[in-house]
């Protein structure tokens, strides 16, 4: 394994891209991107509700038929392999160059990743690590925090009307002055939130899944000059709807052979292809919205991120998202004992076969260093 405060050579050129764009000030990419175009943002709607289709789909064809357990296994096997393949495939392997591996196996995670229908290898990528740069800022993609320009506007003129009301009733004796400070910190929760309830929910579902329909950060290609020059994810990347059909008929082919009827076959689709893609989606975006507003903050982050138990389970170590924001190419997610992490389970299992090579872990002075005491 290899110690982030020391990182291997052959890595180093790799990593750098992210690196590099550190002082890179791009133009606001979040909630105050323009609107992606028409064609981009009806595929994306096919690809929030066909799968909501599909669950009621499944639901009604199970009615008569009955789930058999071929179908359970299918949807929860195929929740675990392709969230993985986004997990350790997309996010660590990828994106963040948290280990390497053999061309078959990048290979196997890429066209795994590929199948779970969150887009293509490059947009993936290119996408999260603008989230990284300016996580939680107006130019980050995917934040519940970063609010719309027109949000913040109304906010402040709120404040503004109920600072003129105030002065207002001062002035004709019917209200004490304010304290200062809470004059101060009314100002200041306008900073990163909308105003109340309605913020809230403006920013959770602009984070889990509007950012959807606004447009790609701009010149994105500038983050995943690396992975273009590897002819291996090149083919995976321009093949991405091969490997999103063949992830959809694969559940069929199995069901069909197992129940030999062709009413079991479809039903095979619907639980192991699209139930399946329903899961892994939301709990995939739930890492962007939920892990961005609650949980722990153990470590030190430039974010809010946050460590939440629910997703680091359910969405196989990446809710451990402070940890991950905190040491970014760690390839464990998981840093304390009992944070269960599969996708680390699975990179430790590789390395310890030869499949993984230089694994990257922080060391002990940085995960003291970061560490929150209060």
């Amino acid at each position: 394994m290899t110690m982030l405060s020391s990182p291997p050579t052959d890595l180093r050129q790799s990593t750098a891209v992210a690196d590099a764009l550190s002082e890179t000030v791009l133009p606001a990419v979040g909630g105050d991107a323009p609107l992606a175009t028409p064609a981009l943002r009806s595929a994306y709607a096919i690809v929030i509700v066909v799968p909501m289709l599909g669950l009621l789909a499944a639901i009604a064809m199970s009615w008569g038929f009955g789930m058999q357990p071929i179908h359970l296994i299918l949807l929860i096997g195929g929740y675990i392999l392709t969230g993985l393949g986004i997990t350790v495939g997309f996010h660590r392997l990828f994106t963040h160059k948290a280990f390497t591996t053999s061309r078959f196996m990048t290979a196997f995670w890429a066209i795994l990743g590929s199948m779970a229908a969150e887009g293509s290898l490059f947009i993936w990528c290119g996408v999260h690590r603008v989230h990284h740069q300016f996580s939680d800022t107006h130019a980050d993609p995917h934040s519940p925090h970063a609010v719309s320009a027109r949000a913040v506007a109304l906010a402040e003129a709120q404040s503004a009307h109920v600072d003129a009301q105030r002065k207002a009733s001062i002035v004709a004796g019917d209200a004490e002055p304010a304290a200062d400070h809470d004059h101060d910190h009314h100002h200041h929760d306008h900073d990163d939130h909308a105003p109340g309830f309605r913020g809230l929910v403006s920013g959770f579902w602009h984070a889990h899944a509007g950012w959807l329909f606004r447009a790609h950060p701009a010149d994105m290609e500038r983050y995943i000059p690396d992975l273009r020059n590897d002819p291996v994810l090149r083919f995976v990347d321009r093949f991405f709807f091969l490997w999103l059909a063949i992830g959809l008929i694969i559940p069929g082919v199995i069901a069909g052979l197992v129940t030999q009827t062709w009413t079991g076959a479809a039903l095979g689709v619907l639980w192991g292809g699209l139930v399946r893609i329903l899961v892994v989606h939301h709990i995939t975006w739930s890492i962007n919205s939920a892990c961005h507003l609650w949980g722990a903050r153990d470590y030190v982050s430039h974010d809010h991120s946050r460590n939440n138990l629910i997703f680091g389970i359910l969405g196989l170590g990446e809710g451990w998202h402070n940890n991950h924001h905190a040491f970014p190419t760690s390839a464990r997610h998981g840093l304390a004992w009992w944070q269960f992490d599969l996708s680390w389970i699975i990179i430790r299992g590789m390395e310890l076969v030869g499949l993984a090579r230089n694994v990257r872990l922080p060391s002990a002075e940085r995960l003291a260093a970061k560490r929150r005491t209060a």
